[in-house]
């Protein structure tokens, strides 16, 4: 008997073995909640802080933050901006401790947008 084969080879064979399986996924992106973080009135925290405040901790031009200093000297509360909760709680804890750390009682709140 000789070396040589003459029957089919491995690589003759079609053989289909994909076991991939195709999955359709309906998947609903949504915006996390939003939360305004706002600056209420006090009688005591002078206007030049609140406006530094704005300036610093929300990224406000000296016209934006004059305006919403305004508005809570006017009417009692300030939006100072709208973020999803995580990224408004840490604002109000920023704004309390740096005005606590600065002998101001200014209150912050978040509330939903």
């Amino acid at each position: 008997m000789s070396g040589n084969c003459s029957g089919p080879t491995m690589s003759d064979h079609n053989i289909d073995h994909d076991t991939s399986v195709a999955v359709h996924l309906d998947v609903v992106v949504r915006e996390p909640p939003m939360y305004r973080v706002v600056l209420l009135n006090d009688d005591f925290t002078p206007m030049e802080f609140v406006v530094e405040l704005l300036m610093h901790f929300f990224r406000k031009t000296a016209e934006q933050a004059t305006q919403i200093m305004l508005n809570i000297h006017h009417e009692g509360v300030g939006v100072c901006g709208t973020y999803p909760r995580e990224i408004a709680e840490t604002k109000v804890a920023q704004v309390h401790q740096h005005a606590r750390t600065n002998g101001h009682p200014l209150k912050c709140r978040m509330e939903p947008s």
